[in-house]
């Protein structure tokens, strides 16, 4: 068990100090025996880990894109009212760059040097998030609960780029934590897509209430 742990703890240094590496100098301007000094590994433990370079940065990549895959899922499981669908989905979008700031950052200076086999299946990942938000989209025009004039894949299109656009002006210092600004997002685009008459509803306001005391409770209780 302890051997397994040192595994998994190895494997998260090299990911960590590959982000530094990568952020700072560019993917072609690390080696992998920088990585090995800095994480105070060997080779044989990088390789143990990762085959190449080129399958590290996949994984960088890999991982904050399955986590928003992960959580839309779980959306789309969990909630059959659309409003709250949408409500889930971006406000775990948006937690994502709180929670993997410098692998998305990596990812938009980096991507471009992916190789086909890996940019294959990320693409396949971002597709397949698309694809719910443009369910989720679709399932509230259907209810009568979004504007019946909504331009479903425009609107998607517009959601992915305000949320993804996030990672070039977060900061963990900001004035405002990553679940609030999940909560503002949410307002705005709740108010560009429920019909007028929705937003001075009940279920409206008690699902800005209801996200302003999760925030609260983060905040406090972790």
């Amino acid at each position: 068990m302890r051997k397994g742990g040192f595994r998994t703890d190895l494997r998260k240094k090299i990911i960590d100090e590959a982000l530094i590496l990568f952020e700072k100098y560019g993917f072609h301007g690390v080696t992998v025996n920088q990585i090995v000094d800095e994480t105070g590994t060997s080779k044989g433990g990088f390789y143990h880990h990762f085959t190449s370079k080129d399958e590290l940065l996949f994984v960088i990549h890999d991982e904050f894109i399955t986590y928003v895959l992960e959580k839309a899922t779980i959306a789309t499981e969990t909630f059959s009212d659309p409003t709250e669908k949408l409500q889930a989905i971006i406000k775990d979008f948006v937690k994502t760059f709180g929670l993997y700031k410098p692998h998305i950052s990596v990812f938009y200076q980096e991507n471009i040097y992916l190789k086909p086999e890996y940019e294959n299946r990320i693409k396949k990942k971002r597709d397949q998030f698309k694809h719910i938000l443009l369910n989720a989209l679709r399932e509230g025009k259907a209810a009568g609960e979004f504007r019946e004039d909504l331009p479903v894949e425009i609107t998607a299109m517009a959601i992915l780029g305000m949320v993804n656009w996030t990672y070039k002006w977060y900061k963990y210092s900001g004035v405002k934590t990553i679940d609030e600004i999940g909560s503002i997002y949410v307002d705005l685009i709740l108010r560009a897509v429920l019909k007028t008459d929705s937003f001075s509803g009940s279920s409206y306001q008690n699902l800005l209430i209801n996200s302003v005391k999760e925030d609260l409770q983060r905040f406090f209780y972790g």
